[in-house]
């Protein structure tokens, strides 16, 4: 058994109080990393079912070979991992508003971080997603350039908000943007922890011709039930 609880890093950011820790969990008898800023937990490798689903939802939705997909949010990296998985990918942009987090993988503070770091088809990207959508790259270095996929694993939900800022994405003028950085018939997919929204449905569905909201559910030990959240797909012109 390894240390009951450790406090890997911690650091002061504009946004808060970021912090990543790893603790012992009996129920699974396994290492529980979590990164936390603030009193929220923004990522935790108890629950990655629905991230890695996002990944792998959105990518079953496209055809062909040679997919460039960006990400926003690294997390704990289990949407990147994921989309890593398949061998269709020709490359993977994830963007993450936190220059730490990134960091913390760079130098193998999280498990998934020498896995992303050593794939030559990921790019990481220190950055404010929300802003690089109103831009005209999502990869800075790549002016114009489009993806077949753009995943969004950011805020909790689209009411449930890290900042309010934010807040603007998720009305139809916000996810139209979204559309410029796509190619036609590209999939933009959206984690939220929070059940079906029929109203952020209707949204996307001013701007994209197909949308779907699956129901993910995945075994809550803490509990001892399971639980469930969202993946939103949408597929573009």
């Amino acid at each position: 058994m390894s240390t009951r609880f450790e406090e890997i890093d911690w650091r002061p950011t504009p946004m808060g109080e970021l912090t990543l820790r790893r603790r012992w969990d009996p129920s699974t008898e396994k290492d529980v990393y979590e990164i936390k800023l603030g009193d929220e937990f923004l990522m935790s490798s108890l629950f990655t079912v629905a991230e890695e689903e996002l990944a792998r939802r959105a990518l079953a939705d496209l055809p062909g070979t040679e997919l460039d997909v960006a990400v926003g949010g690294l997390g704990l990296g289990y949407t990147a991992n994921a989309v890593l998985d398949e061998p269709r990918v020709r490359s993977l942009v994830v963007i993450d508003a936190l220059a730490e987090v990134i960091e913390w993988h760079e130098r193998g503070a999280i498990p998934l971080g020498e896995r992303l770091t050593a794939d030559p088809r990921c790019a990481t990207v220190h950055g404010d997603f929300f802003a690089l959508v109103r831009s005209p790259s999502l990869d800075p270095a790549v002016p114009g350039r489009r993806f077949h996929a753009v995943l969004v694993d950011i805020d909790h939900s689209p009411r449930h908000l890290l900042h309010p800022g934010h807040a603007a994405f998720y009305r139809p003028e916000g996810l139209r943007r979204v559309l410029d950085h796509l190619h036609p018939g590209g999939v933009f997919a959206l984690w939220s922890n929070d059940p079906p929204d029929p109203e952020f449905t209707s949204a996307l569905e001013t701007c994209f011709p197909a949308v779907r909201a699956d129901v993910i559910t995945f075994a809550n030990p803490l509990q001892g039930r399971d639980a469930t959240a969202t993946v939103y797909l949408a597929n573009g012109r």
